[in-house]
């Protein structure tokens, strides 16, 4: 005798189902850099979720690197099972500066993003090798009430400046909507970075004009990295104008032993 699902068993099997799939899969933290917001991830989060993965768009505060990393430590703490945590520009500096103790934090994975060391600042990194033009294209700081000083990309020059291969009507509402970062963020030293305990993947575009490829070179090879990809003609905004290669590498690192 055959049994048939009432419409409401139906779709709580298939919830279940659903939830079961996605709880096989590690959750994927995404951390945006300076400049930038959570919605830059859209296209990476995209693909992801199609592919049956939890998502989590950070919303990073870009009030201090130690303020910035504690608030992703708290965001981990509330996540279960394995995770594999990701960081843009700025970002990269967050997610290297986080406690991953008591979380699931299994990989990293930075998308043109900053890998410190233990006692750099990002003032000092972003130097390390000629090409950067960013200094150039920055408005005047913003006073805010607590003492620091807001830093935004001038919106006439964000387009060529940060997502130069993005369509010029989209980088013009990229940077209207620009999320500030203090100034003082920049100079905070880095404290004992996970990549030298967890295993790390980079990718970043050969034509990034915030931070030059040399560097994203470096830091990959100093950290040891699973990989290092270099896509032509990307700007800093890789996980903008090629979600697909950015999300294969997360799902790469989602992998990992």
């Amino acid at each position: 005798m055959k049994k048939f699902l009432s419409g409401s068993a139906m779709l709580s099997a298939l919830l279940i189902s659903g939830s079961a799939l996605a709880a096989s899969k590690p959750t994927v933290v995404l951390v945006h850099g300076a400049f930038a917001e959570s919605a830059s991830w859209d296209g990476v989060a995209a693909k992801l979720l199609k592919d049956g993965y939890p998502i989590v768009a950070v919303a990073n505060p870009l009030r201090g690197l130690k303020y910035d990393a504690d608030y992703v430590d708290e965001v981990l703490k509330n996540i279960k099972g394995p995770i594999v945590l990701v960081g843009h520009s700025y970002g990269g500096s967050v997610i290297s500066d986080v406690t991953t103790k008591d979380t699931g934090v299994m990989s990293l994975v930075f998308v043109s993003g900053l890998a410190p060391d233990k006692g750099e600042r990002v003032s000092e990194l972003g130097k390390k090798f000629p090409g950067s033009t960013l200094g150039g294209t920055l408005a005047p700081p913003v006073l805010q009430p607590d003492g620091k000083h807001d830093l935004y990309i001038e919106q006439s020059k964000f387009w060529k400046q940060f997502a130069a291969d993005v369509p010029e009507h989209k980088a013009a509402l990229m940077g209207a909507e620009q999320r500030p970062i203090a100034a003082e963020a920049f100079e905070e030293p880095s404290t004992e970075p996970t990549w030298k305990s967890l295993p790390s993947h980079f990718i970043y575009g050969s034509e990034d004009k915030n931070l030059p490829p040399a560097l994203h070179a470096f830091m990959a090879k100093r950290a040891k990295a699973k990989e290092a990809v270099e896509v032509k003609g990307s700007s800093h905004v890789v996980m903008i104008s090629h979600p697909d290669e950015v999300a294969a590498m997360i799902e790469r690192a989602a992998a990992d032993k």
